[in-house]
């Protein structure tokens, strides 16, 4: 493999492209594993597409050549700090959607950060004896389900955004 900071960005889309197939092939039941394969195959899926965000991240800041071009985490990358001390449009384009909570990159960032998360016991309630013995409970307090569909979306909108910003990077 070359050691251009592309080749990892490709690799990374790549490896996300096969692990949400492996999941979409977990969720129709064609693997051994049921719920486990397929909480695996989400899991493989959003770490390579957070990599391939760090790898496009470390293409932008290698062009600039800043001195975060190694930073381990996007969110190491994609701050106001590292913005002012060195602007670039792909930066701040990458910053402001990053920012804002109903975009794509934000919910990605959001999902791989939850992968990190303990996991937590249900909300329960006191008990009250006078309550009734059949209890109403809510269902909206469960994160939501990261979809394969979602997660494709997300992968499509990285090639989208390398392709574009390797064209404004390149210099001819």
């Amino acid at each position: 493999m070359a050691h251009e900071l592309y080749t990892r960005t490709n690799q990374k889309i790549y490896f996300a492209g096969l692990a949400l197939d492996s999941l979409r092939k977990a969720e129709e039941g064609q693997a051994l594993g049921g719920p486990g394969k397929v909480q695996a195959e989400r899991e493989a899926a959003l770490f390579h597409l957070y990599g391939a965000l760090l790898g496009l991240c470390h293409e932008v800041a290698g062009y600039y050549r800043l001195a975060e071009a190694n930073a381990p985490r996007v969110e190491l990358l994609l701050n106001q700090a590292v913005l002012k001390a060195a602007p670039s449009p792909e930066f701040a384009e990458l910053v402001e959607i990053a920012q804002q909570p109903e975009t794509w990159l934000a919910q990605l960032l959001s999902a791989y950060e939850a992968l990190s998360a303990p996991p937590a016991a249900p909300k329960a309630a006191k008990v009250d004896p006078t309550l009734p013995l059949i209890q109403t409970v809510s269902v909206s307090d469960e994160p939501p389900v990261l979809t394969q569909e979602t997660m494709e979306g997300w992968r499509q909108q990285l090639k989208l955004l390398a392709l574009r910003f390797r064209e404004s990077l390149s210099e001819c």
